[in-house]
């Protein structure tokens, strides 16, 4: 790792954004925290090390180790046809081939997001079931779910095949994903500042942010499909996921077999820069595994180096307008490593 040379205080001028919260992973530990900026523009509600921001799509990288932890309990099969697991709701009959959960955690399924699908929640009293969201019967996706390629062939980022997985969970589980995602993750690894929930009390929380320091509509975005967006997090959470992960492929864990854990970062139908749930590179420490949250007034990143026990989560509460690496996010990463 490079030494950090970054003044912080000055960057959140630079790139106007109003919070950031980090965590720094060196020997497969939590080697250092740090956090700087508010929660909320206009107060003083300063970021500390248990506040939590919006997850985005990092969301994914943890339905991601839940599936594979539920693999390891012979709960679920990646290799299987989802339509055998899924009573809810079925993926439209086609000749293209079948759909599994290894299609879907590499977003290559065939299955391609409507354009304009997958907004934040319109109205807090809104019930929006997710066999709905999925028949194309809600304005977040106004067009039924349906395979347009061959699975397999190609990539194609997908917020629904994450719905899809949501579904197989929950119709195999007889509960909720949230529920589900308590008992086998959260509880276990005592990630105590994650939750799809937000409490009446969000002292804890922070709002999310234009790319002009201004509040996002509602403050608090939220997302009605969990499995794709929906988690709220501290970078200190994330790291402690990573961590458990990468002490998996070594062997050390209870919650992931080696097998499964180095699942998630083979290459998937050939493509060297796609695993489950994450995306690879290369790096001169190793291989590089990542996973990048951007949504309405938040932007994340988890980059981790599994073999080397190293990694970095960062999260901010201004969505800036750039990609992660064209600003703050990107400067820290080039600092860091």
């Amino acid at each position: 790792m490079k030494p950090q040379t970054i003044n912080f205080e000055n960057k959140l001028k630079d790139y106007q954004i109003v919070g950031v919260s980090m965590a720094t992973i060196e020997d497969a530990c939590i080697s250092k925290t740090d956090c700087f900026g508010f929660l909320e523009a206009g107060t003083n509600r300063r970021v500390e090390h248990d506040s939590i921001f919006h997850a985005c799509s990092i969301s994914k990288f943890f339905t991601s180790i839940l599936v594979m932890t539920l693999s390891e309990q012979g709960i679920l099969d990646i290799d299987r046809d989802i339509n055998e697991c899924l009573s809810s709701w079925k993926v439209p009959l086609n000749s293209l081939g079948i759909i599994t959960l290894r299609h879907l955690l590499s977003h290559h399924s065939g299955i391609v997001d409507p354009e304009c699908s997958f907004s934040e929640i319109l109205s807090m009293s809104d019930t929006a079931s997710m066999v709905e969201i999925l028949e194309g019967k809600t304005p977040y996706c106004e067009i039924p779910i349906e395979v347009k390629y061959k699975p397999g062939s190609e990539f194609s980022y997908s917020d629904a095949g994450f719905c899809v997985i949501q579904l197989v969970i929950e119709d195999i589980m007889g509960k909720s994903f949230e529920e589900v995602m308590e008992k086998y993750l959260f509880l276990p690894l005592q990630l105590n500042n994650s939750t799809f929930q937000l409490p009446a009390s969000k002292d804890q929380f922070s709002c999310g942010h234009t790319k002009d320091g201004g509040l996002v509509a509602g403050k608090y975005p939220i997302y009605p499909y969990p499995a794709a967006s929906g988690l709220w997090t501290t970078p200190t959470d994330v790291a402690l996921l990573v961590i458990e992960w990468m002490n998996a492929i070594k062997g050390k864990s209870n919650l992931l077999s080696t097998i499964n854990a180095k699942e998630l970062l083979t290459p998937q139908f050939e493509k060297e820069w796609m695993g489950l749930g994450v995306f690879r590179g290369t790096h001169e420490i190793g291989i590089e595994v990542s996973s990048l949250g951007w949504g309405v007034g938040f932007q994340g990143m988890m980059v981790a180096y599994p073999n080397e026990g190293a990694g970095l989560v960062i999260m901010t509460n201004t969505d800036t307008g750039v990609h992660q690496l064209k600003g703050l996010i990107g400067e820290v990463y080039r600092a860091y490593y």
